[in-house]
């Protein structure tokens, strides 16, 4: 028997659809490759060919059907693998939880009906880091294993090749990373299995060695395969035989090894990209929340009012998952493939809004709406599956005036106030109000503009250009440099920022000269400016908000935070418009916190992340939140902040910063200098706008309800001004409801093979917990328990005397 180690030799082609170039020239180097390919096989009757991403044989199908069957043979013969299970091979930080879902969901999908196979191996070899819930989502998608590269070694400490990838749930997955590098050129490949070789140490005698022209695809080559048969007979080497990742993890599975176990995210590879192109960014957050909300009621509208549920949210949800693609999401990529991915995204943003529109404007025209002189309907609809206080704002026409009125459907009244309307123009104007939402429905109020009732007085907050006080906080701003100088919770006489770091919503500017990517850099923390105030003043006060507006400026740059208190929410939030003019500088706001013992915790895709307070550079979701026991009260406390855009944030010495943005040049990759006097276009120039949130809480994040105020301020809810008109539904409605806070609906959709309902669900505080989801309207109740951090899906059909069933993320 022979005792020569070996070496699975994994013919691939790393394809970039995009990156140095556009998704067109992608496109064709896919069927370049492909074809390449596909050649090799009809002259070596053993060459094996491995390639991912459900996205590539789509365009093959769709543009040249013969080679489509070509390949179609070769994968029943065995020989041409499909790995990957996904769309494409995402960045694994920036999409949302949903999102991994659905690149399993349709991949899947996909290659079941096409091929009659799915992907065994998750495969994102190029992904610049990956986030520490992934084992999960790959097996529920049917993955139990995973090849990726980066980190590397110098980014992250791994305790080898070979080791189990565990989720905070329990999930593993047997993870291999790739060795220096996964393609080869030319007679490169002799010095890369020399060096692949020394790494087959006891007890591991089985390694894959990936080969193959890459990048901008290519694949194995003639001279490949023939320095393996060469090389295959030297006996100082291993043995190389053309191979898949299925047969060889299929080959290690079968010895008597215990691989090591790594709970923990893979990072940081790429530090730079988790803040880089402010809008690819913003528009990859606002299409998945706008799809996940639409798909909710779309559903729900299918149900209750036979309103056809869409047919377009995969065209949409493609849309998506293409521009996740690590190169296209990470803002690495040249400046013009930055205008297909904006087309890409209007696509599924368009998609999203007019399906919603369809669905709720279904919903609230069959609502029982009584008919009654100048009275204005207006139909609030609540996405999540909670009941929460949200500040509504609406453009109305016409006016108010001392005698209206807004009251809810039991004719109760609630305050409101008109503010500045998006249009400069008479006749129009903005209400806003406090409504209080059932559990994933909508509740109807009414402005009654002829009332015959007193108005109910309601006194503002206290409040003046530098101050602003409710029952809870009381926030001050230095009038010099427009910072936050206090944020004072008054049931804890505690002050929330540390008065002597100069303020907090601190807009500091960092010296930033390193490539698009910011390869090899982990902090930023060269300051060298910050904005200063030029105004400081009200804009807005009313019963139900004030609002002060900071001006800044620094060189050609301006600020506008806007800060809004509420008379009867405990957060603060901050509207932001950056006009940006500096080239290699990055901004941060900054945030001093007034905290020991502390922890810091990341949201990441379906789950969440303690980290080291040590100043790098960190990926997270839409919450960040700093905790720990206030100063001088010895109690537990915290503040989460929350937003709409961004995913980058560093803590270092208590101070918390949400990176905002950065001006790199375009796609300038290290070790290239650009020229001191050259002509280069800088990315994240201009007006940007995004929210963020100031939630201080007592006790902990999990006790605070951070996920669902994170969750309340990316998906809003939505409004629809109605008439009078008869209807079966009542004026107020819930249709899914959960009985435990930390159980949250991360979908809610119609199955992909037929009308049944899909509700998927996970839990936000790693605590096992018995739950009990209650669908009021279709005499539906769900009893289920879940472990800590687990996602669970289930199959609804709308034949009730069918039960209610647990499937994967696959819908199987």
């Amino acid at each position: 028997m022979s005792t020569r180690k070996k070496l699975h030799m994994i013919g691939n082609a790393h394809l970039d659809p995009v990156w140095l170039w556009q998704w067109q020239e992608g496109f064709q180097e896919v069927k370049a490759t492909f074809r390449s390919a596909l050649d090799r096989m009809k002259e070596n009757d053993d060459f094996l060919f491995t390639s991912s991403s459900a996205v590539y044989y789509e365009w093959v199908e769709n543009n040249d059907p013969a080679m489509f069957e070509e390949i179609r043979s070769r994968i029943k013969e065995g020989r041409w693998e499909i790995v990957g299970g996904w769309w494409i091979q995402p960045d694994c930080n920036i999409p949302n939880g949903e999102s991994f879902v659905r690149q399993g969901l349709y991949a899947q999908r996909y290659f079941k009906e096409k091929f009659g196979v799915t992907a065994k191996v998750g495969y994102n070899v190029d992904s610049f880091g990956h986030f520490g819930m992934m084992p999960q989502i790959l097996k529920k998608s049917g993955m139990d294993y995973y090849v990726m590269m980066r980190p590397m070694p110098n980014e992250k400490g791994l305790p080898g090749r070979l080791f189990q990838w565990e989720s905070d749930d329990g999930s593993q997955v047997l993870c291999f990373r790739i060795m220096f590098e996964y393609c080869t050129w030319g007679k490169v490949l002799d010095l890369h299995v020399a060096r692949c070789a020394g790494e087959l140490r006891e007890p591991i005698d089985e390694l894959m060695c990936f080969y193959g022209v890459g990048n901008h695809g290519g694949g194995p080559t003639k001279e490949n395969i023939a320095s393996i048969r060469r090389m295959n007979e030297d006996p100082a080497l291993p043995e190389l035989v053309f191979s898949t990742p299925n047969r060889f993890f299929e080959a290690v599975e079968q010895k008597d090894v215990q691989y090591p176990v790594v709970h923990d995210d893979l990072q940081h590879h790429a530090s730079g990209c988790y803040a880089v192109h402010s809008e690819i960014k913003k528009f990859n957050r606002k299409s998945e929340n706008m799809l996940i909300a639409a798909e909710k009621f779309s559903a729900i509208a299918e149900r209750a009012t036979n309103q056809p549920y869409p047919k377009d949210f995969i065209t949409a949800w493609k849309g998506v998952l293409f521009n996740q693609f690590h190169d296209i999401l990470a803002g690495t990529s040249i400046e013009p493939a930055y205008e297909d991915a904006r087309n890409l995204y209007g696509e599924a943003i368009t998609i999203a809004d007019r399906n919603m529109n369809y669905a709720i404007q279904a919903l609230s025209w069959n609502i029982g709406i009584e008919e009654e002189q100048g009275m204005k309907p207006i139909v609030v609809f609540n996405p999540h599956s909670w009941a929460y206080q949200a500040n509504i704002e609406l453009e109305m026409g016409g006016s108010v005036n001392d005698g209206t009125i807004l009251v809810d459907e039991t004719g109760k009244q609630l305050a409101f106030q008109s503010v500045q309307s998006l249009a400069t123009a008479n006749g129009r104007y903005r209400l806003s109000f406090i409504a209080d939402l059932p559990p994933l429905g909508y509740r109807v109020y009414k402005l009654r503009t002829e009332a015959t009732e007193a108005k109910l007085q309601i006194n503002p907050i206290k409040s003046c250009d530098y101050t602003m006080e409710n029952d809870r906080f009381r926030i001050e701003f230095d009038p010099a440099t427009g910072f936050i100088s206090s944020l004072h919770d008054k049931k804890l006489a505690f002050e929330v920022f540390r008065p002597e770091n100069g303020g907090a919503a601190k807009p500091v500017v960092i010296e930033d000269k390193s490539d698009t990517w910011s390869h090899n850099v982990f902090h930023f923390n060269k300051a060298v400016g910050e904005f200063a105030a030029t105004s400081v003043k009200r804009v807005e006060h009313g019963p139900v908000k004030s609002v002060i507006r900071v001006t800044s400026a620094y060189g050609s740059s301006r600020l506008v935070q806007d800060f809004t208190m509420y008379r009867e929410l405990d957060y603060i939030d901050v509207k932001v418009t950056v006009d940006w003019r500096e080239q290699f500088k990055m901004l941060k706001l900054v945030f001093p916190m007034n905290f020991v013992f502390t922890r810091q915790t990341y949201e990441i895709p379906y789950g969440f992340k303690e980290r080291e307070h040590n100043g790098e550079e960190e990926p997270g979701q839409s919450w960040v939140d700093y905790g720990g026991i206030a100063r001088d009260k010895g109690v537990v406390y915290g503040c989460s902040i929350m937003n709409d855009a961004k995913y980058s944030y560093s803590i270092m010495n208590k101070e918390l910063a949400i990176t905002v943005l950065r001006s790199a040049i375009y796609a300038h990759h290290d070790p290239k200098v650009p020229e001191e006097n050259g002509h280069y276009t800088f990315i994240d120039q201009g007006v940007q706008t995004f929210n963020y949130r100031i939630m201080p809480h007592e006790g902990n994040w999990e006790e605070a309800g951070t996920v669902k105020k994170a969750q309340e301020l990316i998906q809003r809810p939505v409004s629809v001004i109605e008439t009078y008109h008869n209807g079966a539904l009542p004026q107020i409605n819930s249709f899914l409801s959960v009985d435990k806070d930390n159980v949250i609906v991360g979908a809610m959709k119609n199955s992909e093979d037929g009308d049944d309902l899909i509700v998927r669900l996970y839990e936000t505080s790693k605590v096992l917990t018995d739950a009990t989801i209650t669908l009021p309207q279709w005499g539906r109740t769900i009893k289920t328990t879940f472990g800590p951090c687990e996602i669970k899906t289930f199959r609804v059909s709308k034949d009730a005397s069918v039960p209610v069933c647990e499937v994967n993320m696959i819908e199987w």
